[in-house]
């Protein structure tokens, strides 16, 4: 698989972090995002990079979803939402993360749904970015029956 080069710079973000993720901190240069890191399921009061990397890549995920929708002119309900489940775990010895994007569009049948689901994975920068690399598992959750 060959890395596609960015042509045009449309925003970088920077954050600083110190400590790890054991007690340390992260800030952004802007100040717009400063958080107290600690390791997931510790008795901390910080985040863990996998809630920022999932809290990242549903928010990226529900823009590809917006894209995709408004280029196949289907509107969608300001109720459409993505659930990121992004665990870590380990293989012989050694770190990875796995994922799930459990996503609800309301008032679309399920066909379509299905359809901008699989082409927002396809146009969304966090799925290129780990597509072939990390599980990734996409669902289009359906809206419970009335009754």
């Amino acid at each position: 698989m060959s890395v596609t080069e960015i042509e045009k710079v449309l925003y970088t973000a920077k954050a600083h972090t110190t400590g790890g993720r054991d007690g340390g901190a992260s800030r952004t240069s802007d100040g717009r995002l400063d958080v107290k890191l600690s390791i997931p399921g510790s008795p901390g009061t910080g985040t863990n990079p996998e809630q920022l990397f999932a809290v990242g890549w549903s928010s990226c995920f529900l823009s590809a979803i917006k894209i995709v929708a408004h280029s196949i002119k289907v509107k969608l309900s300001p109720d459409v939402a993505v659930d990121a489940e992004v665990d870590l775990g380990t293989t012989g010895g050694h770190y990875f993360i796995q994922a799930r994007l459990n996503v609800s569009l309301p008032g679309i049948d399920r066909e379509t749904a299905q359809k901008i689901v699989d082409a927002a994975h396809l146009e969304c920068p966090y799925s290129k970015a780990t597509h072939g690399n990390i599980n990734v598992v996409t669902t289009v959750i359906t809206e419970p029956s009335s009754g």
